[in-house]
């Protein structure tokens, strides 16, 4: 299952577009809401791709050297070390990432230009030549290196990220889980597999389903009374000048509070207080902290707030 705070988020995205649209229909940005995490998983598969792709653009700018009317001995006899390094070859040749993108009918054909881009920036990097340049390595020494590559050049590489940004409005939230999702793949690699472990593909996508189906749909028919709830606790603040975020945020915590039995109120307090320190205002981790605390003590207190399971409620 994918990591609940990034369903949150995805939720929290597709509730500040259904309550500051007029005449928003539920039912469209719901079906946005899973294409959109789907959308994530393409990216995935995607990043993993341009290791084969700056493997080649590699190969490619070895054989142009070779060809060149007055070739160095250094042109003719290049530094094969990252082209054959059995790591990135694997990542290359996956049979398994190879089956995946054909599923998901995923490549960078026709985008020669933005990989021939890449490749000279990691050419030119300080990791890739002390790399080159330095003594045998091993498993774990190469996987470092890959994975040191990809966060500092390709996950940097901002026509990576104008690219993203052209397919979806989310794209810095859906572009840095699906980084998270390549670092902990490179990380799990392991010198004796035949292939690549995929692992966050091997998810359990109905439970992903679920959960942001009954977050969101929870989250809009709990509304208004969640909204009016909040406003009774926030004494001193007019709820039309709140934060927008800070007020989405705490309706979607008490609707999971209410809707979702096995998660622990302390679960859903902290998820939504992570939240905010992204997504609204310096002051909102305080302010959600005192509004949430009094709504969830009332909320059990008054039955309405009920969890199964053995300390639940405190956890």
């Amino acid at each position: 299952m994918l990591n609940r705070r990034y369903l949150r988020i995805k939720v929290y995205q597709a509730l500040y577009a259904f309550w500051q649209a007029e005449d928003a229909s539920a039912a469209r940005i719901e079906k946005e809401l899973l294409l959109s995490i789907e959308r994530t998983f393409d990216l995935y598969v995607q990043l993993l791709l341009l290791f084969g792709e700056v493997r080649h653009a590699a190969a490619n700018r070895i054989m142009d050297r070779k060809q060149k009317r007055l070739p160095t001995p250094g042109d003719l006899n290049p530094n094969m070390r990252f082209v054959e390094s059995p790591l990135l070859a694997r990542l290359s040749e996956s049979p398994r990432l190879m089956a995946e993108a054909a599923k998901r009918k995923l490549g960078w054909m026709g985008h020669g230009e933005l990989i021939s881009s890449l490749y000279k920036q990691i050419e030119e990097s300080a990791e890739y030549k002390a790399y080159m340049a330095g003594p045998p390595t091993s498993f774990a020494q190469d996987q470092a290196f890959l994975e040191k590559l990809f966060v500092d050049h390709i996950a940097q590489f901002e026509p990576l990220h104008d690219l993203s940004e052209s397919r979806s409005i989310y794209w810095l939230e859906d572009l840095d889980l699906a980084c998270s999702l390549v670092k902990r793949t490179l990380a799990t690699m392991k010198a004796g597999d035949n292939d690549v472990v995929l692992s966050e593909l091997d998810r359990d996508p109905q439970g992903d389903r679920d959960f942001v189906i009954r977050l969101f749909r929870a989250a809009v028919e709990l509304g208004p009374a969640n909204e009016q709830a909040i406003g009774e606790k926030a004494a001193n603040w007019d709820t039309e000048r709140m934060a927008v975020s800070d007020m989405i945020l705490m309706k979607m915590a008490l609707a999971e509070v209410k809707t979702f039995e096995d998660i622990p109120t302390k679960v859903t307090m902290n998820e939504y207080i992570e939240i905010a320190k992204a997504y609204s205002t310096p002051k909102s981790k305080a302010f959600i902290n005192g509004i949430l605390d009094k709504l969830f003590i009332e909320g059990v207190e008054q039955g309405a707030i009920r969890k199964v399971g053995r300390g639940l409620l405190e956890e």
